[in-house]
């Protein structure tokens, strides 16, 4: 999957031949993703056109390890996206923007680390979710909106994962505001816990960001924005919990997922009352042969009747994926997705609008304008 490439070239090792440089190493890797996309309609219109990063996230990246003795590592990893398409950077002006974080790691008490990261939901809860097994450009719950697509990454963070003791992991994150006089504001807090055992898996996870998108406060995380939260992220907080689990039988693997996500109201907001969203979904993943897997997921989302709203949002979505493996590295795939929407919601200005669906995380800024949306991509994923 991944090629390592071991940095003792004859010019290092001319200039500094120590013993221990036989135990450090720098892995080169990454992916490229592309496809041709067709979305029924994006704000009135159908649209064919190149997207990327859907089977995976286009994406480069350096990761590093010394080995200090008595079983402890230094480790560093530095991932930057990217659009094969144009070249750009995925995040304009942030070069590792998925992430960039230096810690120390033992095989007995765990790994600490500091820097850009995922948060400790997404690391032991998303593996077991939707969007893992199928795929986050149409299998993300709408528009992402409880983060277990790659969505949300922490700044200025530190976290503290422990290793497998008799089927159980744990994580805790915390993330620095960096506003002066107050450890409060703009920081974050995420944890989680997962069981596995045999075919079962399950896990749980809560993340906490303040002063959410509050002018004149610097987050420490960064949180999605799509049609479905659109008039909610500006706020004194937002509170995510997730709920996931997993049981393999056979060649088939069938998941369960639950999320509750607050948004709650501050000075800026353009909402006066805690904004609530509550997704409830399942998946079923076959694989025929080493070559060839297929999956399938449905999720539904509704909001409470909140803010004038008496008709809250209401998301149903069906996913599909069917991929077939040219070899280790490289995959042909082929995703589909459907979502309804029905009710009301805000807009970023306040107002009681139509709730338009977004399919996944591919389309959150351009909902349909009706209540249907439907996409369909055709892709080649290569892996390094």
């Amino acid at each position: 999957m991944r090629t390592k490439i071991t940095l003792i070239g004859a010019a290092i090792a001319a200039t500094i031949a120590t013993p221990a440089l036989a135990q450090n190493s720098i892995t080169l890797y990454g992916v490229v993703d592309d496809s041709i996309a067709y979305v029924s309609n994006q704000q009135g219109h159908s649209n064919v056109y190149m997207r990327q990063g859907n089977l995976y996230s286009s994406r480069w990246g350096l990761r590093g390890s010394e080995d200090l003795g008595q079983g402890w590592k230094a480790i560093f990893d530095v991932q930057a996206g990217f659009d094969p398409n144009s070249g750009a950077e995925a995040s304009a002006g942030t070069l590792f923007n998925r992430q960039a974080f230096v810690g120390l790691q033992n095989d007995q008490y765990g790994t600490f680390t500091m820097g850009r990261q995922y948060t400790s939901m997404w690391d032991l809860v998303a593996p077991l979710n939707t969007s893992s097994n199928l795929t986050g450009a149409t299998g993300a719950h709408p528009g992402d909106i409880d983060g277990m697509d790659t969505t949300i990454r922490a700044n200025s963070s530190v976290k503290y994962t422990t290793s497998i003791y008799a089927g159980l992991q744990a994580s805790v994150m915390y993330g620095f505001g960096g506003e002066a006089g107050t450890m409060q504001g703009g920081n974050m807090m995420s944890a989680a816990l997962k069981y596995a055992h045999g075919p079962f898996a399950i896990a749980a996870g809560y993340l906490y960001m303040h002063s959410s998108g509050v002018e004149g406060t610097a987050p420490s995380l960064s949180y999605g924005t799509s049609a479905v939260n659109a008039g909610y992220v500006v706020g004194s907080s937002m509170q995510d919990i997730v709920v996931a689990g997993t049981y393999q039988f056979g060649n088939a693997t069938f998941g369960l997922n639950y999320s509750n996500v607050k948004f709650r109201p501050g000075d800026q907001s353009v909402f006066k009352d805690t904004a609530i969203f509550n997704t409830f979904g399942g998946f079923a993943k076959y694989v025929f042969s080493p070559a060839i897997d297929v999956a399938a997921g449905y999720s539904f989302t509704k909001a409470t009747n909140a803010n004038g709203i008496s008709d809250g949002a209401r998301y149903h979505q069906v996913s599909l994926k069917e991929a077939y493996h040219l070899s280790k590295r490289t995959t042909i795939y082929a995703i589909q997705g459907w979502q309804h929407a029905t009710g009301q919601t805000l807009d970023a200005e306040g107002n009681i609008i139509a709730a338009r669906p977004v399919v996944g995380d591919l389309n959150n800024t351009m909902p349909s304008s009706s209540e249907n949306q439907f996409a369909a991509l055709l892709g080649l994923a290569v892996s390094f």
